[in-house]
């Protein structure tokens, strides 16, 4: 029986930067050689990062890729490492289009692929055959999908290969393998991450292996990409269903495995519509593997770090030097300083606390605590003189009056950010914006929003759960405990509360959970136990904010259906009462 040593290769591609992405690629393909890996296995469209969307349609883009391809494929050989297979994730096309109207209603002209680079040659290839078009995923927009599979003979075994969907989908390539005497089934992912996405994507993995009765090696991106985060999370599970590796989460990571795998069997029938690969690996290396244990897990801890995560990179990624954001005391803009400390560092990140007439002293008095607890930069920049000149100039009262504070904060906010070169944060939570409680060009002004889609009740799990893992560090917790118990306000008004106007942010958070990620409707809602007329009135608020969100700025998604790409509705729409 043949032993294969294996390398997952888990990377952070920044989309488009081919050069960087090629260049880190090639470290861990030298890391993995020293360790005598014969096949290397990247993440789903490693080479380019992931999603492109329409870049899949531009050709100087594809032309480019497929360069980079073949430079990493060259580079490879010239250093030595030519009798190593490395699967590769890129796109592939231009393909030849006509001007007919299927084609001008289908644009995609390139495929989704993972490509076989050894000796110093792109020596096979597979496209993607199931292409996801729900969620955040429209690849059946930008991709054209393949029709054949592909099996590796190498080593002395034989191993499949399919990308991501086609994982997940029972038909196509995975009907096609199952039966077929593979030795592993190679799987390249950008699988994001969203909360309780281990109770699906795991066990998936450890069905396929038993169903097909073969080791299935998993491997996903990390990083941030404008609002989707990738968690790593690469595995290699047995053909009985037990998990042997685990890759970091949130971090790159090279995963080397020794895989005890059947042999070749040449006189199998290959599958219908599969194309089988022969290439010359170098002998399995015999130096001892480094020593892995599987990491610790907590949930809360995998939401603050995807949090993390996905705002580091987007910081780092479109090359902002710094960021600021106002400091109310409250809880919402806490939050989101502590997550931009722990992604960037103190001296990255700008607080300024913006007071009006109605700002408390225990307002003032935490932002600043806040603060200092984190060593970040403070600055206090009243609001009163901006909010004066136009009350005065437009006599304004009521709700026109509260909201000219949020957006007098927001021109200071805008202003330092252009005199100073920051991002701003927005730091609204997803309860808030999910009924429109929020000052369109006030509180929601900002380029990206940590907490978009984290709800209220979360944001408080969140920050008590950072003080503690502080504390468990023997460090000082960074958020004011008054900062998480006191009441939640806007404060534009004495005495105001949120709870003036909504419902107990536990059943708010629990009614918004009902609706926008499982999908429910009003009549299914009430029969949970709800009042009709409190769900009512919250259906009606969510609806009449669409058109606020739609303009709001881009945060990590943590859940299934996050504000964005994930719940796409019209803005002018007028629903029929429910009457039952």
């Amino acid at each position: 029986m043949p032993r294969l040593r294996l390398a997952l290769a888990q990377t952070n591609p920044i989309v488009g930067d081919r050069a960087h992405n090629v260049e880190r690629l090639l470290e861990l393909a030298i890391e993995a050689y020293d360790h005598g890996a014969q096949v290397v296995l990247t993440g789903e469209l490693a080479l380019t990062g992931y999603p492109i969307e329409d870049l899949a349609l531009r050709n100087n883009f594809l032309d480019i890729s497929r360069q980079s391809l073949a430079h990493f494929a060259s580079t490879l050989q010239s250093q030595g490492m030519g009798d190593m297979a490395v699967v590769v994730g890129h796109p592939d096309g231009p393909f030849s289009v006509d001007d007919s109207a299927t084609t001008l209603h289908h644009p995609a002209r390139a495929q989704n692929c993972a490509s076989v680079l050894v000796g110093g040659k792109v020596v096979a290839t597979y496209a993607k055959h199931h292409l996801p078009n729900y969620a955040v995923f429209d690849e059946f927009r930008t991709f054209v999908p393949g029709d054949q599979g592909l099996i590796i003979r190498a080593g002395g075994t034989d191993l499949g290969v399919v990308i991501c969907e086609d994982l997940w989908r029972s038909d196509g390539p995975i009907a096609r393998l199952t039966g077929y005497p593979l030795g592993a089934l190679l799987v390249p992912n950008a699988s994001p991450f969203e909360r309780d996405k281990d109770e699906v994507r795991e066990p998936l993995v450890v069905t396929r292996a038993q169903d097909m009765k073969t080791h299935v090696a998993y491997v996903n991106l990390v990083g941030g990409q404008d609002d989707l985060v990738f968690d790593g999370d690469s595995m290699v599970v047995d053909p009985s269903g037990k998990r042997v590796s685990w890759g970091a989460r949130f971090d790159e990571d090279l995963i080397i495995q020794d895989l005890e795998l059947p042999s070749s069997t040449p006189s199998a029938p290959l599958p219908p519509q599969t194309v089988l690969c022969e290439v010359s690996v170098r002998e399995p290396g015999v130096s001892p593997l480094p020593a892995r244990e599987r990491p610790l897990e907590d949930d809360t801890a995998l939401l603050w770090q995807a949090l993390v995560t996905g705002t580091r990179d987007y910081v780092e990624k479109n090359g902002f030097p710094s960021v600021i954001l106002g400091l109310s005391g409250g809880i919402d803009s806490a939050v989101c300083a502590t997550i931009a400390v722990d992604a960037l560092g103190a001296s990255r990140v700008y607080g300024v606390s913006l007071p009006s007439t109605h700002s408390s002293e225990h307002s003032l008095s935490d932002a600043e605590g806040l603060a200092t607890a984190q060593g970040i930069s403070y600055r206090v920049e009243p609001i009163r003189p901006v909010v004066d000149v136009l009350d005065s100039q437009l006599e304004l009262t009521g709700l026109a009056a509260e909201n000219v504070q949020a957006r007098a904060r927001a021109i200071i906010l805008m202003a330092l950010s252009n005199k100073e070169g920051h991002l701003v944060l927005t730091t609204g939570n997803k309860s808030e914006l999910a009924v429109g409680y929020s000052t369109i060009y006030g509180d929601s002004v900002g380029g990206f929003a940590p907490i978009k889609d984290v709800p209220k009740t979360l944001v408080w799990e969140l920050a008590r759960w950072r003080n503690a893992e502080a504390l468990r560090q023997g460090q000082q917790p960074p958020i004011p405990v008054n900062s998480i118990e006191k009441p939640p306000s806007a404060e534009l008004r004495p005495d105001q509360t949120d709870q003036d106007s909504l419902p107990d942010y536990e059943v708010l958070d629990e009614i918004l959970e009902l609706l926008i990620v499982q999908g429910l409707d009003v009549p299914q809602i009430c029969e949970k136990g709800y009042d009709k007329a409190l769900v009512e009135d919250i259906v009606g608020l969510v609806s009449k904010a669409e058109w606020k969100r739609r303009q709001g700025a881009i945060g990590p998604r943590i859940s299934s259906v996050a504000f964005g790409r994930d719940r796409r509705l019209p803005i002018t729409s007028r629903p029929t009462p429910y009457t039952g």
